[in-house]
Order: C-alpha cells, then sequence, then structure tokens
C-alpha cells in the first residue's frame, strides 16, 4: 500500500514536469505569454492619416501667401486671399534669367559701327558686334550673337519690311553715348509693316528696349535700364516694353521677364507701357510675364483699348511693394470689346486686380 502510494505520487509529480517543460517550449516557439519576447519582423502599417484638401490655386510654385498690400490706386485688394502662391525670383520660379538668355555659342568679334543690311534673308550668326544694325531688307535673323552699340537703337527695321527675327542674341548700349545724348533709344524697333520675332534675348541699358505696335516677344530678360536725360536736361520716360497704338497686326507679349528699377523722378514709366500715342491700342496679349517696376507696372492701353488680353502674369515685389511705385496697373479699359483680364498676382501671391 505504502508502495502504491509513493509510486502514485512520482507519477503525478512526473505529470507536473511534463506539462511545465511543454508549456514553457510552446511560449517560446510562439512568443505569447512572453513580455519580452522579440517584435514581428514585419511591423504592422500604422493607420492611414486623412490628407488635408490643397487649396485651390493658379498655376504656379506654391509657398504660403503674404499679407495683403495696404489699400491705394490700381493695388491688389486690400483683404483678398491669394488665389496662387508666392514666387521668389523670376530665374527660380521658371522665367527668362541670364542663364535661359543670349548667344549659345562662342563669337567672334566685328566692329561694324552703323551697318546697314540690304539683302533679303541675311543671317547673322556667332558674331560680337561693337556697333549697330539697321535693316534694310526681309527675312533677316540675327541669332547667337551679341549687339553693344553707341547709337540710339540695337537693331532698327526699317519701314516697308519684315521678317526680322532676333534670337538668343544679347544687346546692351553705352550709357550717355548716341544722339541726343540717349535721349531717344530702343534695343529693338520694328518700324516695318509687319510683326517682328524676339526671343531668348538678354537686354540691358536702353531706356525703351523693345519697342513695337506688333510683333512675338517671347522668353527675353530686359533688366537694368539706365535712366538718361535728352539734351534739354529732361529725364526721359523708360520702358522695358512700349507700344505707341495704331498698330494693324497682334503684339504677343509671352513668358518674358521685364524689369524696370530706374527711380520714378528719374523718368520710370513702366515694364509694359501700351499708350495711344500714335493711334488706339488694339489687339495685344500680355501672358505669363514676370514684371516688375516703373511708376505703374503695366500701362493698359487707355479708355479706347480694345483685344486688350492680360492673363497669368507675375506682378513682382522686388523694387516696389505694389509692383509700380504707384501700383502694378493703370488706363484698364475693363470695358473694352475682347479686353480679358485674368489670373494675374503679386509675387508674393496675392491676387491683382485693376482699380475701377
Amino acid at each position: 500500500m505504502s508502495r502504491n502510494r509513493r509510486r502514485l505520487t512520482a507519477w503525478l509529480l512526473a505529470g507536473v514536469v511534463l506539462a511545465v517543460t511543454l508549456t514553457l517550449y510552446d511560449a517560446d516557439r510562439t512568443g505569447v505569454g512572453d513580455p519580452k519576447a522579440a517584435p514581428s519582423t514585419t511591423p504592422s502599417a500604422a493607420p492611414p492619416v486623412p490628407a488635408t484638401p490643397a487649396p485651390t490655386t493658379t498655376p504656379g510654385p506654391s509657398a504660403t501667401p503674404s499679407p495683403p498690400a495696404p489699400p491705394g490706386t490700381g493695388e491688389p485688394s486690400p483683404g483678398a486671399s491669394a488665389t496662387a502662391s508666392a514666387c521668389t525670383s523670376p530665374g527660380a520660379c521658371g522665367y527668362p534669367d541670364a542663364d535661359s538668355t543670349g548667344p549659345r555659342i562662342a563669337l567672334e568679334r566685328h566692329d561694324t559701327g552703323n551697318m546697314s543690311i540690304r539683302k533679303n534673308g541675311t543671317v547673322i550668326k556667332g558674331w560680337d558686334i561693337r556697333g549697330s544694325l539697321d535693316v534694310y531688307a526681309d527675312d533677316v535673323t540675327i541669332i547667337d550673337s551679341r549687339i553693344t552699340s553707341t547709337n540710339w537703337w540695337g537693331i532698327n527695321l526699317r519701314p516697308g519690311h519684315s521678317g526680322l527675327k532676333v534670337l538668343h542674341t544679347t544687346i546692351t548700349a553705352v550709357p550717355g553715348k548716341g544722339p541726343d545724348n540717349g535721349g531717344v533709344n530702343y534695343a529693338v524697333s520694328n518700324m516695318g509693316g509687319s510683326s517682328v520675332e524676339v526671343g531668348w534675348c538678354d537686354i540691358s541699358v536702353f531706356g525703351n528696349a523693345l519697342s513695337m505696335g506688333q510683333g512675338d516677344l517671347h522668353d527675353n530678360y530686359v533688366h537694368d535700364l539706365v535712366a538718361f536725360r535728352n539734351q534739354g536736361g529732361e529725364w526721359q520716360h523708360t520702358d522695358a516694353v512700349i507700344s505707341g497704338g495704331g498698330n494693324k497686326g497682334r503684339l504677343t507679349v509671352r513668358h518674358n521677364t521685364l524689369l524696370n528699377a530706374t527711380p520714378v523722378d528719374k523718368g520710370a514709366t513702366a515694364a509694359i507701357g501700351l499708350f495711344a500715342d500714335t493711334g488706339v491700342v488694339s489687339s495685344v496679349v500680355v501672358e505669363d510675364n514676370w514684371l516688375a517696376g516703373g511708376a505703374y507696372t503695366l500701362y493698359g492701353g487707355g479708355p479706347g483699348a480694345t483685344g486688350i488680353r492680360v492673363t497669368g502674369n507675375v506682378f513682382s515685389t522686388q523694387y516696389h511693394p505694389a509692383a509700380g511705385a504707384y501700383g502694378p496697373v493703370t488706363a484698364w479699359n475693363a470695358g473694352g470689346a475682347g479686353n480679358v483680364w485674368k489670373d494675374n498676382r503679386m509675387s508674393d501671391g496675392r491676387p491683382v486686380e485693376p482699380a475701377p
């Protein structure tokens, strides 16, 4: 009897030991029940974070809009929220600058003086010109060149001629030189009867850099205009682009950087000046440009202007808080047939609307 009790006790102890051993083995194999068990090598995914809806914007690099500008004629509407976000500089925001304009090849020096071109279809390429070009021919192309002028023009297309193209060229002048001490001067002047093309050019110094009633001006960098007086001692007006009205064809000003840092008391007028000096201003497209400076940055053509489309431009605060000394725009004819003002903004993101 005693022997059977001892045998039963031994079997019970053996069963307990076996049960404990099996439990520990299973816990070690699965990690269950062990607070120090290593985590799985594939962590479980965190719950998704709901996306914040993006603000509605017009095209342009994203950034945080700045507060509205102080009230004033032609300035951005006080309290208006930005419809597009901020832009820091022309090159950083995809607009032309010194790196994207001018000649792309090595140049050969030519001391031409005031050179007249009289052969149709002439192509000048790779020239470093000390002088100016007076064009009395059709379908002339100036490409991948540099012009340093002491005349009142860099390139001048004469009446009765057409088809001029000026591409990938640097056009500059010597301040204080030229007739009337530079009282009237143009980097490219279209006196002809049809459109001219000026593209990917680096233009400086000339007080009225691009002068024409019709043409295709695109991807140019106009900068560092120099204030000048006429022989009577009066400061002359300066404009990066100027048109006197009365044009027969279309003037397109698209994707340029147009800067006029001239002080107002020394003749600053505009980055783009559409003036009814020689007739009604009509059929002008001003689209996707970086504009800065002037008394007003844009003169819009005045009361009789028609067919003027101003869309998607950036009015930069780099010289004045309101783009121009007095505001971004004046002389806008809101009721003119075909006139459109849309999606224009300050470089800090504020929308721009013309004054009533």
